[in-house]
């Protein structure tokens, strides 16, 4: 076929030229248009639920909510995993379905169930609501509103109903969240004094309010012919139209709940604040859709806010520089992007070197662009965009595109050669000719090309957040080496017959002078070793074990970190502590911050937002950093604020970053890179183990930020009703608890309109009866008969208590001590973990712990690596048999695996000594590169004992190595400096996963290059197939 292929394309030349024209435009066109990120899309199929449960403690939110929700998702199909959160009046519970979930499927189902649940749940809550559709990567952008001018409440109506609305209307936003601000309200605040004097119920006032807000239509009415709208106008649109709404008659008098309250705008209760660079604003999060491109929704956003900040008062400001992931994804690429140009300058360099001819290196050279077009143009059609790994990828693949064509350049030339030396009547014709040179090589190029595809079949077996993140790089290392086969023996051999004949290559009919420095240097070394084969063997196998011994003593990691030029760092202290509190601390640790000359802009978040579905405490803050780094390192950077943040008392302090500890989060519910999991039944007993386990944590080298998860106990008014006490005056439970909700936390009976704006309006009691225990205990109960009761006398009003958040996971209860890593390997600070954890920590019957992170996505991905990896080589050592029909040549070529893994791991140890999912990759990438010099050599003896009549073993060995001698090597080379840029650019943004790629690669091609050419030919002297047949004649 392939052959048939050759000369179809020769025979139309034009035809294929053409084609590869409009290949290049084609896939120029569409790269211009694909969407680009920073990764693919990473996002695990999941739904979470949140319930708000107004006032209900941690236990009765975990009991009456969480519990019912989690045994009627646990038994869907699909469901992986079930987690819960159960803090003060809210439940947040996030459904994890199987990878290849559709998410509009798994959102129906959970809809389904929490349906079906729903009569089970407390009558009074709101329903439990599903949080929208967002991808992994979170927030694309935080923006600040602020000004030196107006006040908090100002600032957060603005950013409620401005900026969220008009920002909600751009096509791939999910969701916007504000963070801080007052959120404005109209406040009905009941005087209980007066009150008692016009015998006015709480009750009374709550119905009469939310009865008088309301427009009307009263149908229409018909007058000459016109039709009128009949439309009753009560909506209240002042606060004196609320002060002057009907309550009761007394006497001749009306009683008009400005005679009973306050009416004013005052704030909502807040559960959180924000601060931009230390002072207070409004932080907004947007998030994106999955599968929205954020470069271009970027731009979009600033679009929008440009135009927003036209229409705001005067003094306040957004600010969009807090965090932009658009910034890391356009670094990234590039410095991806300079790393193939440079690749590609540097493949240059060794090709011209080589060939010495223009017009050589130029058809060469083409392969590139082509092959590349054709990933693009692949990746189009399976809907894969331009992402840091899709770029790696084709960096990665940038030396091997060209290996092929440089083989049938390379041979092509040999033959035009040496055909211009024979006598006119014996010389081929141009087609001819080319078509025999392009032919005899067409086996080994094909078979090394499809080997080196072959290798790449096990990523594409990877589940989970690992498949996600590397297949798409294998799809378009694999793409793009096939077509560049494809190129090699169509557009390669149309170029060659119609620019090589008349070249100077091939008119003066003498190598360059580096290759012949080369052959003149290597046959010596090739007549040494050839036979030399027992030492030869003996020390390849030394080198082999040693290079095994030191593979296993590497330090594992899932991924390498990555440089995403921002921090998100996390701030907790003990629960219970106010929000007033928990804000001076986030803004100490903000204000440490701030010093750093590295640090461009901080945002802080402490506590919820009201519309966050990610349910953070007050006691909790999270300031997003923005970094512009100087002279320090990173590390050192990083170990400076560690230091100066373990002088803060009485505060919890987390260093991570945005996009990596999403990642976290979504692998082990935890944002950090180590989750210990303690399950067990006793709250108090989970505190006192998980405290232990901490403290052995926290004494490992190389376990950093160690935390236990904040589930301790909460102060907590409690009212406990006295039954015969409330049937005595005629109450009921529900009578009670809502009275006492209304008077303390208000019940938000309408909403008032103003513009566009909606605002809640509120009735509640003035905060008097909330000063202190004695004064909620005097709080005045209306009963059914009209009397009115203190609290004391119907309810026990105590201080006591409680949890303050409830985990669980798979309906058991747990807590989760989380970790850092920071300068060891994941993997060995975990196997510290167990044997510590197992060696001093005993747990009671019923408790057990689990592990997870990055380093349990990372086991699961190597053992499938390493059995599938187990089924590529016996793929290759049969495709081998194929292509010679023998068994002792295939073990031989394959010789090659070892020879490489001396290099490779030697590239393991360059980068730091840590094996990675991405340095696993790497020697597979390693292993199909290495396979092809054995494939070329073994197969041009092959040729030379069957097509030309060598028959002399050792002469076809020694002539079969020094005329591959100069491709090989100038296709490792190729290769080899291709990855060089991107090997240099270690620690880059962009590169955290393709440089220990390329380190391996690097380092294994160079190695198994030189052993290929000096072990490969003394063994198969001795061992070959051809050496023990007879010979031919």
């Amino acid at each position: 076929m392939i052959a048939s292929l050759i000369d179809w394309s020769l025979r139309n030349r034009i035809f294929i030229l053409f084609g590869g024209l409009l290949l290049l435009a084609w896939g120029a066109f569409e790269a211009r248009r694909m969407p680009v990120d920073v990764f693919p899309d990473l996002t695990a199929p999941s739904v979470t639920v949140v319930t708000e449960a107004h006032g209900m403690a941690p236990e009765e939110v975990e009991t009456l909510i969480a519990f019912p929700l989690e045994t009627a998702l646990n038994g869907a199909p699909g469901v992986r995993r079930v987690r819960s959160t159960s803090s003060v009046g809210i439940a947040v519970v996030v459904v994890e379905f199987a990878w290849g979930t559709d998410i509009y499927q798994a959102r129906q189902i959970v809809a389904e169930r929490v349906a079906t649940v729903r009569s089970q749940l407390p009558p009074e809550i709101p329903e439990p609501t599903l949080a929208p559709i967002t991808s992994i990567m979170g927030e694309i952008l935080f923006i600040a509103l602020h000004s030196d001018r107006h006040t908090p409440m100002e600032l957060k109506t603005a950013a409620d109903f401005t900026l969220r609305r008009r920002l909600l209307a751009v096509p791939g936003v999910a969701e916007v969240i504000p963070n801080g601000g007052e959120t404005r309200q109209f406040q009905v605040l009941a005087d209980p004094v007066r009150l008692a004097a016009f015998g006015v119920s709480l009750e009374a006032l709550v119905a009469a309010v939310e009865a008088s807000n309301e427009n009307t239509s009263a149908g229409f009415y018909l007058e000459n012919g016109q039709e009128f709208l009949i439309h009753g106008r009560g909506r209240v649109q002042h606060l004196d139209d609320i002060a002057r709404i009907f309550v009761v008659q007394r006497g001749e008098r009306p009683v008009l709940v400005g005679d009973v309250a306050e009416v004013k705008i005052g704030a909502a209760a807040s559960r959180g604040t924000a601060s931009f660079n230390g002072e207070p604003a409004v932080v907004i999060g947007i998030q994106k859709q999955p599968g929205a491109n954020t470069l271009a929704l970027t731009r979009q956003i600033d679009i929008v806010l440009d135009d927003i900040q036209t229409s705001l008062p005067e003094g306040m400001t957004i600010s969009a520089n807090l965090f932009r992931q658009s910034d890391f994804i356009g670094v990234s690429i590039g410095n991806l992007g300079r790393a193939i140009i440079e690749g590609m300058v540097l493949v240059v360099a060794i090709v011209f070197a080589f060939l010495l001819s223009g017009r050589a290196t130029m058809i060469t050279l083409l392969a590139i662009p082509l092959s590349l077009a054709a990933a693009i143009l692949a990746m189009k059609a399976a809907g894969i965009g331009i992402n840091t790994m899709t770029l790696g990828g084709m960096a990665i693949a940038l030396g091997a595109l060209v290996d092929d064509a440089i083989i049938v350049v390379e041979n092509i030339v040999r033959r035009m050669r040496e055909n211009a030396t024979l006598p006119t009547e014996r010389q081929q014709g141009l087609l001819p000719l080319v078509l025999a040179a392009t032919r005899e090589i067409q086996g080994s190029v094909v078979f090394a090309t499809l080997i080196i595809a072959l290798v790449f079949l096990p990523i594409f077996a990877l589940s989970g957040v690992e498949g996600r993140l590397m297949q798409p790089l294998g799809f378009a290392y694999v793409v793009s080496l096939l077509a560049s086969l494809v190129v090699a023996v169509t557009i390669t051999p149309v170029l060659c017959s119609l620019l090589l004949p008349k070249s100077k290559i091939v008119r003066e009919g003498h190598e360059s002078r580096l290759s012949r420095w080369l052959k003149r240097r290597y046959q010596p070394l090739l007549d040494a070793s050839l036979p030399r084969w027992r030492p030869i063997a003996v020390l390849s196998l030394l080198g082999t074990v040693l290079t095994v011994v030191a593979l296993l003593s590497a330090g594992r990691a899932f991924l390498p970190d990555f440089n995403e030029g921002s921090l998100t760092v996390s701030v907790t202290t003990l629960p219970g502590t106010s929000l007033a509190g928990s804000s001076a601390l986030g803004q100490r640790v903000e204000q440490i911050l701030l010093e750093q000359p590295e640090v461009v802009a901080t945002g802080r978040r402490t506590g919820r937002a009201e519309l966050d579905p990610h349910a953070q405490e007050i006691y909790a803050s999270e300031i997003e950093v923005t970094l512009a780094m100087q002279d320090r390192s990173k590390q050192a950077f990083l170990a400076h604020l560690r230091e100066e943040f373990s002088g803060i008392s009485g505060a919890q302090v987390v260093i991570g970053q945005p996009i990596s500890h999403r990642i976290d989060h979504m692998l082990s519910g935890t944002r950090a890179n180590v989750a210990i999991k303690l399950f067990g039944n006793d709250l108090y007993e989970l505190r006192r183990i998980g405290q232990q386990i901490e403290d052995e944590v926290t004494a490992i080298p190389g376990a950093v930020d160690v935390n236990l998860e904040q589930q301790s106990e909460l102060p907590f008014i409690t009212i406990d009703f006295d039954r015969d006490a409330l049937a005595r005056h005629g109450l009921s439970v529900r009578d009670a608890s809502h009275a006492i909700e209304t008077a303390f936390f208000g019940s938000t009976v309408s909403r008032v309109l103003e513009g566009n704006a909606s605002v809640d309006l509120v009735v509640r009691m003035s905060d008097d009866v909330r000063r202190s225990v004695e004064a909620m205990q005097a709080l005045r109960i209306d009963t059914p008969g009209g009397a009115q009761v203190p609290l004391s006398a119907i309810a026990n009003v105590v201080r006591n208590r409680g949890p303050n958040q409830i985990g669980r996971e798979n309906v058991q209860r747990r807590i989760i001590i989380m970790a850092n890593v920071a300068g060891r390997d994941l993997g060995s600070v975990v196997d510290d973990a167990r044997e510590r954890i197992e060696a001093n920590i005993d747990l009671p019957p019923g408790y057990h712990v689990e592990y997870g992170g990055q380093f349990e996505s990372a086991a699961e991905a190597s053992r499938t690596l390493l059995i599938l990896g187990s089924v590529v080589m016996v793929g290759i050592f049969l495709l081998l048999h194929l292509a010679f029909s023998s068994t002792r040549d295939a073990l031989l070529v394959m010789l090659n695996l070892p020879l490489a893994l001396l290099g490779g791991v030697a590239g393991v140890w360059l980068s730091g000594g840590v094996l990675s999912v991405a340095s696993i990759i790497g020697f597979i990438t390693l292993f199909g590169i290495a396979t092809r010099n054995g494939v070329m050599l073994i197969a041009h003896i092959h040729h030379l004992a069957k097509e030309e009549g060598v028959d002399d073993a050792t002469e076809r060995v020694r002539r079969g190595s020094a005329e591959r001698l100069v491709p090989i090597t100038m296709t490792a080379l190729a290769t080899a400096l291709a990855l060089v840029p991107l090997a240099l650019s270690a620690g880059q943004p962009g590169s955290e996963i393709q440089a220990p790629m390329a380190m391996v690669i690097l380092a294994g091609l160079l190695s198994s290059t030189v052993l290929n050419m000096l072990v490969l030919p003394s063994l198969y002297l001795r061992f070959g197939e051809l050496r023990q047949r007879p010979s031919p004649g």
